[in-house]
């Protein structure tokens, strides 16, 4: 991407197992830097990623999914990055793919594009759980006729976004849990942002991480929840932080010393 510093940042819990795996296949060509935030894994996943030679960001103590990204995007912001790819380290997505997702950011058409596993048809072929499949063709219609959007899915966890995209975001009003990604990618429809969509193959194994159903449950509540608000606020019978242009950006230092990090 000439003239712009791509960046993929990895949140990782416990991902020895397919860490490497996953950074072998990263078009090193395309991605300037590698950063990995551990949420403070039991395994050895930091030893890996050591060894692999990846820059390392620490959570002392298990923080959760969605704080892990916020340290992830906010690292990524202080190392000059002007396109982010949010990869999990888990290989269930192609890293393969990211030259196609940073290159609809870098031509400037999109402000930010996510990886769909609904596109050309292979979600299930793939290994994707019916129920999980069902709940995300369910989820995604709801979120489509509330948002007013035309997205072919919500809940994959392969993005990339511009810089100004995550500048402007209010990213610390949002959960610390796996409703994050959703709240994310609704904030960036909320603020007129572009969003694009390249088809990606996924793998379900059993090294590969998958909330399980309740927590699925609890995830799906949040998605209409957010939902809900968006739909209020867009029309004036609601104000909520996720949706504030007034709320916390990713440098607001004050509030970020709160996590109390550990660089490596």
């Amino acid at each position: 991407m000439a003239g712009k510093k791509v960046l993929v940042v990895m949140p990782a819990f416990n991902a020895a197992l397919t860490l490497e795996r996953t950074f072998q296949d990263i078009p090193r060509d395309i991605v300037d830097e590698v950063l990995l935030v551990d949420d403070a894994s039991h395994d050895e996943t930091l030893e890996v990623a050591h060894n692999l030679g990846i820059r390392c960001f620490l959570h002392e103590r298990n923080l959760g999914y969605g704080r892990n990204q916020k340290t992830c995007y906010t690292e990524a912001l202080k190392l000059g990055a002007d396109i982010v790819v949010m990869l999990h380290p888990d290989y269930q997505y192609s890293p393969k793919i990211i030259p196609a997702l940073a290159g609809l950011v870098a031509s400037g058409e999109y402000d930010a594009a996510i990886g769909s596993r609904i596109l050309g048809g292979k979600a299930r072929a793939g290994g994707m759980p019916f129920y999980k499949y069902v709940s995300n063709r369910l989820l995604t219609a709801f979120q489509n006729l509330f948002l007013g959007a035309k997205l072919s899915e919500y809940h994959t966890g392969f993005r990339a976004f511009s810089r100004r995209v995550l500048e402007t975001l209010p990213l610390w009003e949002n959960s610390d849990d796996f409703v994050f990604d959703n709240q994310m990618l609704a904030q960036t429809i909320y603020f007129g942002f572009r969003v694009g969509e390249v088809s990606c193959p996924t793998r379900y194994f059993p090294e590969a991480s998958s909330i399980n159903f309740p927590r699925s449950v609890k995830y799906g509540l949040g998605v209409l929840v957010t939902s809900l608000k968006f739909f209020l606020q867009k029309r004036g019978w609601g104000q909520f932080r996720i949706f504030s242009p007034a709320g916390r950006g990713l440098l607001e230092t004050a509030y970020y010393s709160e996590q109390r990090l550990s660089s490596l």
